[in-house]
């Protein structure tokens, strides 16, 4: 594995939690990481920020937990489906490089204040064009960007890296005005496809927090792996839990 060096290791407000404290050490790597090394840092937990690494290490809390599909065994429910087949019928999907530009920024801006996501202690500059290509355009590996359309309208867009085994997905912003579309579930589905089609048996989907409703909606998708205190465990389509997963470094 290529070598990191830790440039941010500070508590701070944690970003998904209130009243949290959270510790994100932020990691560079040393050169850009090839798709094998994609596959091993997420299978040990790590996401990604910009052209930083970084994994949860919070002192008093360990609510995130690294979830992803497999990818072979994953069936969309009848919810999903609904999605599917409304999403395909709304939208044009487009698949390519990672882009920054001012319709992007202006997306991501209307995504966090539609969604909550933003308060008015947050500065205005991070939904600039430069924060935005911080934030998702450079990277420290091979990105892939995920593009809704309803005619010549931008409606969605989500950044995905790419391993030689899987492909994590790092963000998902759309138009609050097509909230009834479900836009980030129909893109998760939508990179599910494209890792069928493709031959990648995981999909990441980046922290599942329980008690976060922008994030715990990912335990629909089942059956899913979270990585709980260093292993890899099931969750099937029902309630209960497996045995840890078995296999190698990937799981």
């Amino acid at each position: 594995m290529v070598a990191t060096f830790i440039v941010y290791d500070e508590l701070d407000r944690c970003p998904y939690l209130a009243g949290h404290v959270a510790r994100l050490p932020l990691r560079v790597p040393a050169r850009p990481l090839t798709r094998p090394e994609v596959d091993a840092a997420l299978a040990a937990g790590d996401r990604r920020q910009g052209v930083f690494l970084y994994r949860p290490s919070c002192p008093a809390c360990q609510a995130c937990e690294p979830i992803r599909i497999p990818v072979t065994e994953f069936t969309p429910s009848a919810t999903h489906r609904r999605t599917l087949r409304a999403g395909d019928a709304r939208f044009r999907l487009e698949v390519g490089r990672p882009v920054a530009d001012e319709a992007r920024a202006a997306l991501y801006a209307r995504h966090k204040w539609g969604r909550g996501l933003v308060t008015s202690d947050d500065h205005e500059e991070t939904t600039d064009v430069e924060t935005y290509a911080a934030f998702l355009v450079e990277t420290c590996c091979e990105s892939v960007e995920f593009t809704l359309w309803d005619g010549e309208r931008l409606v969605s867009v989500a950044v995905a890296d790419r391993g030689d085994r899987s492909l994590s997905a790092v963000y998902c912003c759309f138009d609050p005005a097509y909230s009834r579309f479900s836009p980030g579930t129909y893109t998760i589905l939508k990179q599910w496809q494209h890792c069928v089609a493709n031959t990648l048996p995981y999909l990441y989907l980046g922290l599942y927090v329980a008690n976060s409703a922008h994030l715990s909606y990912k335990a629909t998708f089942r059956p899913h792996e979270r990585r709980i205190e260093g292993e890899w465990v099931r969750f099937d389509r029902s309630a209960g839990t497996a045995a840890p997963v078995a296999g190698g470094p990937l799981g």
